[in-house]
């Protein structure tokens, strides 16, 4: 399967096929003329894929660079060590990135690349099912800061993404569950089909046939919508939905228990009771979603009072001038954007 997203100078295509990573080389060469690659992934990921990647990739010099695991590794003080493996290995703005990995690691590649020489080639080769269906497509890159998540970072687009579903098969069932509520969040904000086609499975072992082309959806939803906003201004912010409460959730918890998939299920299941609540969401739509959550094994609460949130809020990056954008669905798969501020919050007790 092969979409490619259209963005004039910064388009790319996109393939979906099992087994593809072991024919890598056939798509690289189609975009990168060079010599010198550098692969960079976790201690996870590595070891099961790393040298099966760079067999695949004959023709090149690649390198590696192996990071620890975890969203703590995404941090701006591992970037010194990023370019000082790239200056080991003399990396050049003709040579290419691969990020080998989970959203950590395309995240931090990408934000690597963007920076580095002012910018050299990047493609993105995901991991883990969160980052197949979302973070690997739309050129969004960052580190994160003690004070926020993502707060460092920039639009800079692969020049190409490769997805294998097979790759899934080795990962820990937290990390499908993570994967999970991201593919919700798509149902939820664009495709009401795929919400039900979610909601009328009891597990994900159930769903794995139809695995591959689920994949395909949620990365043409975000392909359609990176297309009409490339710089998040608008439509895009719609991707954002659960995010808001999400990242001051992972935040709070230094990123040592919610995962970010599970994080957003709260904060999808927890926005959608508030805008109930306030008669901006039909009745009924936030107990579909608490449903499917159960299903896939996503919590939906965090047991935190909103009050120990709402600093965090404050430096989302879309709380400008405490004008908050918030996502919000009119019914499952109408979603809006929400102008409103840090009152929206005022009434939530525990979340």
């Amino acid at each position: 399967m092969e979409l490619t997203v259209n963005l004039d100078k910064n388009s790319y295509p996109i393939y979906i096929e099992p087994g593809i990573l072991s024919h890598a080389e056939q798509y690289v060469s189609h975009i990168f003329h060079g010599k010198k690659i550098m692969v960079i992934s976790d201690d996870n990921v590595f070891p099961l894929y790393g040298e099966k990647l760079i067999h695949a990739l004959p023709s090149y010099q690649c390198s590696s660079l192996v990071l620890p695991h975890g969203e703590t590794t995404k941090s701006f003080q591992t970037l010194p060590q990023i370019y000082a493996a790239m200056l080991e290995h003399q990396i050049t703005r003709s040579d290419l990135v691969i990020a080998l990995g989970g959203g950590v690691i395309g995240d931090l590649a990408g934000f690597a690349a963007s920076s580095y020489l002012r910018g050299i080639k990047l493609v993105q080769i995901p991991t883990s099912l969160l980052a197949q269906v979302d973070s690997s497509v739309g050129g969004k890159v960052a580190v994160d800061l003690p004070q926020g998540k993502n707060l460092v970072g920039a639009f800079y687009h692969p020049k190409l993404v490769l997805i294998d579903p097979e790759v899934l098969n080795t990962l820990p069932q937290r990390y499908i569950t993570d994967g999970m509520g991201e593919v919700i969040k798509y149902g939820c904000i664009k495709d009401a089909d795929l919400f039900e086609t979610l909601s009328a499975h009891c597990s994900f072992d159930d769903l794995k046939d139809q695995l591959a082309s689920i994949i395909y959806r949620c990365v043409d939803i975000k392909r359609i919508v990176v297309e009409q906003d490339q710089f998040d201004t608008g439509e895009r912010m719609l991707l954002n939905f659960g995010h808001t409460l999400a990242h001051t959730i992972e935040q709070h918890f230094q990123y040592e228990r919610e995962s970010h998939g599970e994080a957003v299920a709260i904060g999808m299941y927890q926005i959608t009771k508030i805008a109930e609540e306030a008669g901006l969401t039909m009745a009924g739509v936030a107990d579909k979603i608490r449903q499917v959550l159960k299903v896939y094994g996503l919590p939906t609460e965090c047991n935190l009072p909103m009050s120990v949130l709402t600093d965090a809020v404050k430096l989302d990056k879309k709380n400008l001038d405490n004008h908050l954008n918030v996502v919000l669905l009119h019914q499952i798969g109408d979603s809006y954007v929400y102008p409103t501020n840090l009152d929206f919050f005022e009434k939530a007790g525990n979340i």
